[in-house]
């Protein structure tokens, strides 16, 4: 295959078994995080007592996005950890792959946020996601297990506005009997923040718990169904988003985008998007670890091949098939 590098018109889509085709790339670039939510899933890898030791590098990182874009015209990239901030290069990393590159988003805790606002923007980072699941400081305290971090969030939301990091979507894991009271109220946050930076500049995006992860996470599970008829019953308008068949609620000058994976086979079939680990790591989805395809090195028709090779093992994980009952026991990456 002829290298594009710096090609927009690549010849080559990456398109798994079931055809949906790969359009975007989220790195899970640490697995260290500042926080220690109840909920956290650490992007699927499972919780971690310390940081890899092997973390994944920029150059890595960099040169991933590079063929991906280059070979396959996947241009959207986004970063997680653990918490991405706590990255000392994550603003060279930006910068790194901004040429080639179409849209960049970061998920943050938003503790730092405030801090790098700036400089991440003028390296070239798009937009977004902060994790906000309680305006109540107990609460808040209690999902994240931490202290008087909130305001130091709330703050850094309004550095990403003002940095014109936008738009800037409000990541709230709803959560029984803990935050399932405080929609409105996040709403009406929202509202706030555009009076701040104009009418669009903050989305609400309610997302469901993913209790697999943490069994005992499941007396916390919403109800998820009455919480989008809810919000179907205010709508003056719906829309459905492309990654993942996302439905878009807009009330009262609020968009809320509602993420709801579990048992959604709709969720899966339009998933668009493929992951790499803290070790670096293909994950070919969220909710398994027994199909990772490992990067050995920085060559460029290595990593092309391991793209290709991911692509076999992507299934949808709520689907017509009864994928609990379907074990891999062993996946060779030796190719």
């Amino acid at each position: 295959m002829k290298n594009q590098k710096g090609d927009k018109g690549c010849k080559e889509r990456l398109i798994d078994d079931y055809g949906r085709e790969i359009r975007s790339l989220r790195f899970s670039i640490t697995n260290c995080c500042n926080l220690n939510c109840i909920y956290c899933h650490n992007e699927g890898e499972w919780r971690r007592g310390e940081r890899n030791r092997e973390e994944i590098s920029a150059e890595l990182v960099i040169e991933i996005a590079r063929v991906a874009s280059g070979y396959f015209g996947i241009r959207k990239i986004k970063f997680s950890g653990g918490e991405p901030l706590m990255r000392d290069d994550l603003v060279d990393i930006v910068q790194g792959m901004r040429d080639f590159e179409d849209d960049i988003s970061v998920t943050t805790n938003g503790v730092f946020l405030s801090k790098y606002a700036a400089e991440l923007a003028d390296a070239g980072l798009d937009r977004v996601n902060v994790s906000l699941d309680s305006l109540k400081e107990e609460r808040y305290d209690f999902i994240t297990s931490s202290r008087n971090n909130l305001p130091k969030v709330i703050d850094g939301i309004y550095s990403a506005i003002d940095a014109g990091l936008t738009p800037v979507k409000l990541n709230m894991v709803l959560l029984k009997g803990i935050n399932e009271d405080e929609i409105v109220g996040m709403m009406d946050f929202v509202r706030e923040c555009n009076k701040r930076g104009g009418r669009g500049v903050a989305i609400l995006q309610l997302i469901e718990l993913i209790p697999s992860f943490n069994p005992s996470m499941l007396t916390y599970e919403a109800d998820f169904y009455g919480v989008e008829a809810e919000l179907k019953s205010k709508a003056s308008a719906i829309k459905t988003r492309r990654l993942q068949h996302r439905q878009k609620y807009f009330i009262d000058g609020v968009e809320v985008e509602v993420v709801h994976p579990i048992d959604n086979t709709e969720f899966c079939a339009n998933c668009s998007r493929l992951r790499i680990t803290s070790e670096g790591k293909i994950k070919p989805c969220l909710l398994r670890n027994d199909n990772l395809v490992p990067i050995e090195n920085i060559d460029e028709e290595h990593i092309v091949n391991k793209l290709k090779l991911a692509m076999r093992y992507r299934e949808p994980f709520f689907g017509k098939k009864n994928l609990a009952n379907h074990k891999i026991t062993q996946i060779s990456t030796r190719k």
